[in-house]
């Protein structure tokens, strides 16, 4: 008998239990669950992101001024080169029976002066001694004007032939690397309408430079001397630097898009970059070292109702800091809902860019665009609090943060979700917010 009791009252405290139950979970009184993320001690970098390609600070291309076939070819690809040094060769047969033209035509020009000084020099002597006419007399003396002035131009056209004959011969202008070789020996170059290009020489390959297009709504944060960090698709893992040089003033419009060429001056003593490799790179607009930062996600968290409730009647309207330094009273049903207009108001959650660099947050009490938002924690007891910090750089994926009891460590809450329900995924930032990419370290 006793053993049917003690089964009878097992059963009923089993309904009564599974009851209440049932009823909890109708009534949706279960505890949520958090996500958090702790509170780092960090430093921050916020940059500008754009992409170039690197080129050597100087190039020369070296052409040929003579038409004819090419001879010989001293240099090829990769070749280092001197000032001076001997490049090509045109076949020089043109121009050397141009030059013995030019000599013979010089040497008749010659002979006729020589006769017209003669004739000029004994009709000189007639004219003075008044038996030639002046007419007569000029006539001579013209003659051997002309001789001399042709003596002169054939002595220009010998001299230009000699110079195209020498230009048969290609010499380096500077001291640098052979970049490109466009011939080969047998082929015929032209040089009527403009000098064909043969070769293209970098001055030096251990110091380049990168052209990077900036878009205009960045352009402004880009200044000579700032720092550069960018990397190759050739070393995805090594990350280079360099220095900007220059920002141009001249524009470029693609697609409606006005961009800015900035020049960036970069070292290359191990000769890894090649001319032509594209750069992709971040110009380094500010820092901040030994900051403590939360993951943005913290700051977009949007409060559920439940939670502003718990935090309006455990603090009277008042954050959790505020309430234990005033010691305000527990808040009225109607301070609450005071306390929920006034964050609906206030932006409610909504996420962005902020006044100081960083992310608007949920601007609780602070407007949708204050520097200043809140954090979400519970404390050992499973208190909630909320307390307002003042927001400071963001590099894209958290933001420093400053307050009073703050620590790193600190575990914070990026999403919220209902009893039983996975956590929600920290809301993404607007795909029309400006993109800057940026680290933490």
């Amino acid at each position: 008998m006793n053993k049917i009791k003690f089964t009878a009252v097992t059963v009923a405290i089993a309904m009564v239990g599974g009851t209440a139950w049932l009823y909890r979970r109708a009534d949706g009184k279960e505890a949520p669950s958090y996500k958090t993320a702790p509170i780092v001690r960090t430093s921050l970098k916020s940059t500008v992101t754009a992409t170039g390609a690197l080129q050597a600070v100087r190039t020369v291309q070296v052409g040929t001024q003579v038409s004819g076939q090419v001879a010989q070819l001293y240099v090829d690809f990769n070749d280092k080169v001197k000032k001076g040094q001997l490049l090509a060769r045109i076949d020089p047969t043109l121009q050397q029976a141009a030059v013995e033209d030019a000599q013979a035509q010089l040497e008749k020009a010659q002979a006729q002066l020589t006769q017209a000084q003669d004739e000029y020099t004994r009709n000189k002597q007639l004219f003075d001694a008044k038996v030639i006419t002046a007419i007569e007399f000029g006539t001579y003396q013209s003659n051997f004007s002309v001789d001399q002035a042709a003596v002169k131009s054939a002595q220009i056209a010998l001299d230009r032939a000699k110079q195209n004959l020498g230009y048969t011969n290609i010499y380096s202008p500077i001291d640098g690397v052979v970049v490109a070789r466009d011939v080969d020996v047998g082929q015929t170059v032209a040089a009527s309408l403009s000098a064909p290009e043969l070769f293209l020489l970098a001055n030096d390959m251990s110091t380049m430079q990168i052209l990077a297009s900036v878009d205009e709504s960045d352009i402004g944060q880009i200044k000579n001397g700032q720092s550069v960090e960018f990397t190759v698709q050739s070393y995805p893992n090594q990350t280079f630097t360099g220095t900007v040089e220059q920002v141009r003033l001249q524009s470029t419009t693609a697609d409606n898009v006005v961009n800015y060429t900035a020049v960036i001056k970069v070292k290359n003593p191990d000769g890894k970059l090649l001319p032509g490799m594209t750069a992709t790179v971040e110009f380094l607009t500010s820092s901040a070292s030994n900051v403590l930062a939360v993951p943005n996600a913290a700051l977009r968290l949007r409060p559920t109702p439940e939670m502003l409730a718990a935090v309006g009647m455990a603090n009277g309207g008042r954050t959790a800091g505020d309430s234990t330094k005033r010691g305000a009273a527990p808040a009225t049903a109607a301070d609450s809902a005071a306390r929920r207009a006034r964050f609906a108001a206030a932006g409610g959650g909504r996420g962005g860019q902020g006044a100081a660099g960083g992310v608007r947050g949920n601007a609780w009490g602070g407007g949708a665009h204050s520097s200043s938002a809140f954090i979400w924690y519970t404390d050992s007891a499973g208190t909630l609090h909320a307390e307002r910090v003042h927001l400071g750089l963001s590099d894209g994926q958290n933001t420093a943060i400053e307050g009073k009891g703050l620590s790193a460590g600190m575990q914070v809450i990026t999403s919220v979700a209902a009893a039983g329900a996975p956590a929600a995924a920290p809301a993404a930032s607007s795909p029309f917010q400006q993109q800057r990419r940026g680290r933490g370290f």
